[in-house]
C-alpha cells in the first residue's frame, strides 16, 4: 500500500501559501493512490529540537523511520530570510544519521528510491535577472543536505507570494498570479496519469 509523508513548516497557519499548496499536492497524491495512507508532520506546531547528545538518536530513528515507511515525502518549504525555516534545518540534521539514513561504514545513502517533492514558496522574486538572484539558499541547501541520505528532491517553486500584501511589490501582482498558476499546474501534474515526479 502506497504511503505519503506530508510535512509542513510554515508559521503562517491558514494564511500560508505553502500549506495550501502542499494540501493540494496531498489531495492529488490521494487521488492517484486510492487506499494509500498518509502520515502528517507539522514542524511549526511540533518543532524538532536542535541536535543534542541526549535525545537526538531516539528522535533521528523516529524521523528516519517515517521516511523509510513512505513511498513519497512531500515538504512545504517557505523561504525565510533567504534560507529554510530553522525547523526544516533541524529536521534534516536529525535525518542525516550514520547507521540510520547512511551506511555507517561506506557513507552511502540508505533512503534512495523515495520520491521527494519540495514545494517552495518565496515572498519575493529570486529568479534570473532579478536583484536578488542567487539569494535563495533554501533550495540548493536542501538538495545538498539530503543527498547524503540518497534523497533527491524535485522542486515546485512559487514566488512573489507577498505581492498581495506588500505595497512595494504591488506592481508585480500579475507575475505573482502567473507564478501561482504555474505552480498549481505543476502540482496537478505530479501524479497525473502517465506522468511521474521521479
Amino acid at each position: 500500500m502506497a504511503h505519503l509523508l506530508h510535512i509542513d513548516s510554515s508559521v503562517q497557519g491558514p494564511q500560508s501559501v505553502s500549506r495550501r499548496l502542499t494540501a493540494q499536492a496531498a489531495a492529488g497524491w490521494r487521488a492517484a493512490h486510492p487506499g494509500g495512507t498518509v502520515t502528517y508532520r507539522d514542524l511549526a506546531a511540533d518543532p524538532p529540537p536542535h541536535l543534542d547528545p541526549q535525545s537526538s538518536a531516539a528522535l533521528s530513528a523516529v524521523l528516519v523511520d517515517e521516511i523509510k515507511a513512505a513511498d513519497t515525502v512531500l515538504l512545504g518549504l517557505p523561504l525565510y530570510n533567504f534560507g529554510p525555516p530553522s525547523t526544516v534545518k533541524a529536521w534534516v540534521d536529525h535525518i542525516i544519521a550514520p547507521g540510520l539514513s547512511t551506511d555507517a561504514s561506506t557513507g552511502a545513502g540508505l533512503l534512495g528510491g523515495t520520491e521527494f517533492i519540495a514545494i517552495e514558496t518565496r515572498g519575493g522574486g529570486y529568479g534570473p535577472g532579478t536583484p536578488r538572484e542567487g539569494w535563495d539558499h533554501a533550495q540548493t541547501w536542501l538538495a545538498h543536505g539530503v543527498s547524503t541520505a540518497g534523497l533527491s528532491p524535485r522542486f515546485v517553486v512559487v514566488e512573489l507570494t507577498a505581492a498581495g500584501a506588500d505595497p512595494a511589490l504591488a506592481e508585480l501582482k500579475p507575475l505573482a498570479a502567473q507564478s501561482l498558476a504555474d505552480g498549481e499546474t505543476a502540482i496537478d501534474r505530479l501524479w497525473a496519469a502517465g506522468e511521474s515526479a521521479a
